[in-house]
């Protein structure tokens, strides 16, 4: 991000009469893949939610006897929480290029802010990318791919034999197991994977001993859908497949995406400095500001009871 980005008549050159594409595609759909796969609690009425997760499992015993002593058992909660933190940008752009543009800018540059938005997000909850503070405790320091890896939830393919191994098996000598086994073995099933573009090509590499293909289509893996994100926000060099629960991880929306125009004003860097003075230049601002909050609360389970070694997705590395 910096504080002296403009939309200047170059960059507005196709949508200015002369020469002008017949229409602009921005596709929504993809930069949604996040918010579609986790669950969406209600919105916050405030800037945090307190989520309380069992901590403690219950017990039960059998009673020696008609006159045995009945055991007792304890349940216990600990607070986890879901902090609302703001995303925004905004889109500074000449009054004349206005004028003289033959489409609504504003109307074009909303879903190219809804996708830009959707990467920032995306980056801090699996890589922990600019993550705010707040997420460092909800999420883990450093996002969902590393959450996973510390919990030992990472299977790398170069330890077996191909993708369907790393996945869906186990090495030759049985002393690691594929992804789906580490994830079950935490007491999850996986309801949905996120795969890098290059996944698909490994799918259809997947061979049986007669050559035949082992995926008929790369669409799904074990019942569970593929989604391949078109925005860059899946990192081959961090994971190539992330598998997991995703209702495991939960979201809550502060306040919605809204918008400002501005005709008046000034733009600031860090240091105080005006970058651009809207009313004195003719310039027109559009604001898009949006807050939310994810979290992965992570309660115990009957399969896995230690909370460091648990965790709701495990990741496919190179």
């Amino acid at each position: 991000m910096a504080y002296n980005s403009l939309t200047d008549r170059d960059d507005a050159a196709s949508l200015i009469p002369e020469d002008a594409a017949s229409a602009i595609m921005l596709d929504l759909v993809d930069n949604f893949w996040l918010f579609v796969l986790a669950r969406r609690l209600p919105n916050l009425s405030r800037a945090q939610r307190r989520i309380p997760v069992a901590s403690a499992l219950a017990t039960a015993a059998f009673v020696n006897g008609d006159t045995g002593l009945k055991q007792t058992t304890e349940l216990s909660w600990e607070d986890k929480y879901i902090d609302a933190e703001e995303v925004a940008a905004i889109i500074p752009i000449p009054q004349a290029v206005l004028d003289d543009a033959d489409y609504d800018i504003f109307g074009e540059a909303r879903p190219a802010l809804v996708e830009a938005f959707s990467k920032v997000i995306t980056g801090a909850v699996l890589y922990g990318t600019n993550i705010p503070t707040s997420w460092t405790t909800n999420l883990g320091a450093a996002g969902l791919v590393t959450f996973a890896d510390d919990a030992s939830q990472t299977a790398s393919l170069a330890d077996f034999t191909d993708f369907y191994e790393a996945v869906e098996g186990e090495t030759a000598d049985g002393e690691a197991d594929g992804l789906l086994a580490l994830l079950e073995a935490d007491g999850f099933m996986a309801s949905a994977h996120v795969g890098h573009q290059s996944v698909r090509t490994l799918m259809r590499n997947c061979r049986d001993a007669n050559g035949q293909k082992i995926y008929q289509t790369v669409s799904e893996i074990d019942g569970a859908r593929i989604v391949y994100p078109l925005d860059g926000s899946i990192d081959s060099s961090e994971a190539l497949l992330i598998s997991g629960q995703w209702q495991q991880l939960v979201y809550a929306i502060r306040q919605d995406m809204t918008y400002t125009i501005a005709t008046e004003g000034v733009i600031t860097d860090a240091g105080g400095n005006v970058i651009y003075n809207l009313f004195q230049q003719d310039m027109v601002a559009l604001r898009a500001v949006m807050r939310l909050g994810f979290a992965l609360p992570n309660p115990i389970n009957q399969m896995q009871e230690t909370e460091a070694s648990r965790s709701p997705f495990a990741v496919l590395t190179a």
